[in-house]
């Protein structure tokens, strides 16, 4: 993830809460915000995000839309370096059309993917990120 915010205001430590910073957040907070594409159409909403366990590094926002009442959501990890947050919308920007997300690597509530290498490495290369 970038460290700028994709406006011109950046935001102080007067305009956040306590349990965030200007440059940090805490995760419960990050979790259900919303993800847009460039021009400005909401995508989903981040659901989770996946962790490095030997890093500690957010590898994967894992963004979510679909379905009815929860049930039939499509789950779409997005390599976190490709999100920016933006402060008017209060919600995190990537670069990609609502018809490309579609076509990209998915899977359903119900059946989580082994995050390994080959997995990373298709995701990654969608999203045109050097694994």
């Amino acid at each position: 993830m970038n460290h700028q915010t994709t406006t011109l205001e950046r935001p102080t430590d007067g305009d956040v809460e306590h349990d965030e910073t200007a440059a940090l957040i805490a995760s419960d907070k990050v979790e259900g915000t919303t993800v847009y594409n460039k021009d400005g159409e909401k995508l989903g909403q981040i659901e989770n995000f996946m962790v490095g366990k030997r890093t500690g590094r957010v590898e994967y926002a894992v963004l979510s839309f679909g379905g009815i009442l929860g049930l039939g959501k499509n789950h779409y990890p997005i390599p976190w370096d490709r999100l920016d947050y933006n402060v008017h919308l209060r919600g995190y920007v990537v670069d990609i059309d609502k018809d490309r997300l579609k076509d990209a690597p998915s899977y359903d509530g119900e059946q989580p993917p082994q995050f390994g290498a080959d997995y990373a490495v298709g995701v990654r290369s969608y999203y045109g990120v050097p694994y």
